[in-house]
């Protein structure tokens, strides 16, 4: 019986034992939870730290993301289509690749703790500059076009004027003599009626595109409709390529009547003309020097002469080409005039 007790109480021991070390363990797990959550009212000092210096990745969660400066440039591309423009976009491209570098770049990045890398930025950042202002300087284009002023438009003048094409004066201009030659030996190639020299040009220039007369002999005023030129012919050559627009087809009311713009195809000769600012009896407008060969047709002076059909039925050429047409190479009544 003592045995059994003894043993007993043993087992009793051990068991309030248990009991008294799972309410310590209890208790020192309170106590831990209890330091370590704090009151609320001192910041840990993990916090006090970050404040005063953050980390990069803490800068990226907490920091609100940079406002655009007032000094950086439009998302929108500034329009181009001119030197002044190509240089305004170069500017633009210089200034927003020094909004993107600081925009990406976290406070502490590419920073050392000697401050060497901040240095190396700045010193990146000048010869990023440097090269902006090199891409800003506008590159001469490949093609030449109307106001050029320089040596390979000179170059080009006394080419057409060469060739038999309509330039009074080499000045290397690229002014609207120019462009009326241009425009010619564009259509005696059959290129594209632009007046802008690019390789195409360039080449029918080269080879010497001249379009072919279609008479033989005398003194004979040619009139290509299909193309739009007109041709000063002497004895089946060719001496000079004149821009001409001609009748577009489309009907037109003058003093209550209708008309069609229509030059008509044949042979005919000069029969009237008229060495003045002439006007156009149906009140169409005012005619430079005309010479009629049909009808109310003629072939005269204006301000305008496109590269496309245009008139009533007249064919119109520059007013300088009608002044070379009257006073250099004649043209008087009876020469003949054929439109084809």
């Amino acid at each position: 019986m003592r045995v059994v007790h003894s043993r007993s109480n043993h087992a009793g021991r051990r068991v309030v034992g248990k009991r008294v070390m799972s309410t310590l363990g209890v208790m020192a797990l309170t106590a831990t939870l209890l330091a370590g959550c704090g009151d609320g009212q001192e910041p840990p000092a993990e916090a006090d730290r970050t404040t005063s210096s953050p980390s990069p990745s803490a800068s990226e969660e907490s920091s609100p993301s940079p406002e655009p400066s007032a000094s950086a440039p439009s998302e929108e591309p500034e329009p181009s289509g001119s030197p002044s423009a190509s240089a305004g976009e170069g500017t633009d491209d210089s200034g927003a690749g020094a909004a993107d570098g600081s925009d990406d770049s976290g406070p502490d990045e590419g920073t050392g703790e000697d401050g060497k890398g901040s240095s190396q930025d700045e010193a990146d950042g000048d010869k990023g500059d440097g090269k902006g202002d090199k891409d800003d300087e506008p590159e001469k284009p490949d093609y030449i076009e109307y106001g050029e002023v320089s040596d390979r438009v000179g170059k080009l003048q006394q080419r057409l004027r060469d060739l038999g094409y309509f330039v009074t004066s080499v000045d290397n201009a690229y002014g609207g003599e120019t462009q009326q030659a241009v425009f010619a030996l564009q259509k005696a190639g059959g290129l594209y009626r632009d007046g802008v020299v690019g390789d195409a040009t360039l080449a029918a220039a080269d080879k010497g595109v001249v379009p072919r007369p279609q008479t033989s002999s005398g003194k004979v005023l040619e009139i290509d409709i299909d193309r739009q030129l007109v041709l000063a012919v002497e004895n089946g050559k060719v001496v000079k390529v004149i821009n001409a627009s001609s009748g577009n087809g489309e009907t037109y009311e003058a003093k209550g009547a209708t008309y069609t713009a229509y030059t008509p195809r044949g042979s005919f000769a000069v029969y009237r003309e008229e060495n003045r600012m002439y006007a156009s009896r149906l009140e169409l407008g005012d005619m430079w020097r005309p010479k009629f060969f049909t009808g109310g047709i003629a072939v005269h002076g204006s301000a305008s002469v496109p590269a496309f059909p245009a008139s009533h039925g007249c064919v119109r050429v520059s007013n300088s080409a009608m002044d070379w047409i009257w006073d250099s190479w004649g043209a008087p009544s009876g020469t003949p005039v054929v439109v084809y």
